[in-house]
């Protein structure tokens, strides 16, 4: 069914006669009967009587009617909450994040932000790999790379640092390097041989303060909240950001005058959200949240 033709034929019927209908339209009363007439051709069936003083709907024009004000109803119940999410932020962001970031960084600042905003819900995608923002498989990402895909919108929020550090028991069974050639008798834990490219650097601890060579870990894990478990159980000594190493009360850092690589934050979302209010108040709230006090250095 033509829908241009049912809204016409709901103000025909609404009007109750096509002259009348014809000036609520501005257009001219035949060509207004020819859409009405090539409606109930499509049809098969006669939806008005017209008779000398207008127009009287057939038991088909009343079925027809009905449909039509329930559409009509729902387009404009849509129209309204289109116009209110334009001025008021509200409905639904899919947000994703690796999993370290999203279950420790962020999830501690949600609640202020949806206190704030109590007409948003916020469905948290926590993914290592890249989740495809082109495809709207999520609204918004928090990536610690810059993306690369000319679609996208950027922001910078901050910059995450690494730093050494150690469980209180390790420290306390193995002793504390003090100076970095110690490191080479120490037990090291790092991530996986196959870091992904935007992080490519995470395992510098087995490489500072040495000329050659690289030290060889106890332990390799390919995901940085395990990482973080296996350091605060006592495995080894370990490199991690500094939101992890903030959020911690298991982990103290060890020579903490060497610092490591620096990895930006960017919020991410594709240009067709460019004026979306939703995430437009989510991303300017995080840029005021993410300093170098909140994510620990």
């Amino acid at each position: 069914m033509d829908w241009e033709k049912l809204r016409l034929f709901h103000i025909v019927a609404e009007a109750g006669s096509f002259t009348e209908a014809a000036k609520r339209l501005h257009q001219s009363q035949p060509a207004l009967s020819r859409q009405i007439q090539a409606l109930e051709a499509t049809l098969g069936a006669a939806l008005f009587h017209r008779h000398a003083r207008g127009l009287a709907l057939t038991h088909e024009g009343e079925q027809l009617l009905e449909a039509a004000r329930l559409v009509a109803e729902r387009i404009d119940s849509v129209e309204r909450s289109i116009q209110a999410t334009r001025t008021r932020p509200s409905g639904e962001l899919r947000v994703t994040t690796t999993v370290s970031f999203g279950s420790t960084w962020l999830i501690k600042h949600m609640r202020d932000f949806l206190e704030t905003y109590p007409d948003i819900r916020i469905n948290l995608l926590l993914s290592d790999d890249d989740i495809d923002l082109s495809t709207r498989q999520a609204d918004v990402a928090l990536r610690f790379h810059e993306p690369k895909q000319s679609d996208l919108i950027q922001k910078h929020l901050a910059d995450t640092r690494y730093f050494i550090c150690a469980s209180p028991a390790y420290l306390e069974k193995y002793g504390t390097p003090q100076t970095v050639e110690e490191l080479d008798h120490h037990r090291l834990v790092v991530y996986g041989s196959f870091a992904p490219e935007p992080i490519r650097d995470v395992n510098w601890i087995l490489s500072v303060g040495r000329s050659a060579g690289r030290r060889t870990p106890i332990l390799s894990v390919n995901n940085i909240y395990a990482l973080t478990q296996a350091i605060e159980g006592g495995i080894g000594i370990g490199t991690l950001p500094a939101y992890l190493l903030h959020a911690s009360d298991r982990l103290v850092p060890v020579l903490p005058e060497l610092i490591g690589p620096r990895f930006p934050i960017y919020f991410v979302y594709p240009r067709e959200l460019k004026r979306s209010i939703r995430v437009a108040v989510l991303r300017d709230f995080l840029a005021s949240r993410a300093t170098q006090e909140s994510l620990g250095g």
